[in-house]
């Protein structure tokens, strides 16, 4: 006798239109309340990998939503972000936050530790659509405890500089 488990079997069902609008609920906060969204293509994720980047993204104050790309569409065609929604093409979660820069930077980390398997294809950054290139770039900038030790160090070298002209200027006086 032929038997399929069920997990294989609702895996192929279509969502049920309760489930769909709970999912809908759900994408509709995490666009209200996200401060940046960032588009993830996934490909050949074993779930270890999942496990582990989930796991990674939560630890950074990162959330990690996986949903139908249609019920994503319809979420955001309600609301009015400037220019034009990147193409979403393969399996696509968002990764969002209250941190502007955090979820594009995690998705990064992750996207060069596993390759072809993962990959930013665009995302939401101050009530813009930006596409993958843009992204990418927002995801290189440093985070802001970088930042101020580097404008610390811009400040102090001029000081550094002075003083050893002073400390020369006095050795070889003396």
């Amino acid at each position: 006798m032929f038997c399929v488990s069920p997990i294989k079997i609702e895996k192929y069902m279509a969502i049920t239109k309760q489930k769909k609008t709970e999912i809908l609920q759900d994408i509709e906060g995490i666009i209200d309340g996200a401060i940046s969204i960032v588009f993830v293509r996934f490909t050949g994720l074993a779930v270890a990998e999942t496990t582990a980047m989930r796991k990674g993204l939560r630890e950074k104050g990162v959330g990690y939503r996986v949903a139908k790309k249609t019920l994503m569409k319809r979420v955001l065609s309600d609301r009015q972000f400037a220019g034009e929604l990147p193409e979403l093409a393969g399996e696509v979660a968002i990764a969002y936050g209250n941190d502007a820069l955090a979820p594009a930077r995690e998705v990064y980390t992750f996207e060069k530790q596993f390759k072809d398997k993962v990959a930013i294809v665009g995302g939401i950054f101050e009530n813009k659509y930006m596409n993958a290139s843009e992204m990418t770039v927002i995801a290189s900038i440093p985070p802001l405890q970088v930042l101020r030790s580097q404008f610390v160090n811009l400040i102090n070298s001029p000081i550094q500089r002075i003083v050893t002209a002073l400390d020369r200027i006095a050795v070889a006086r003396s």
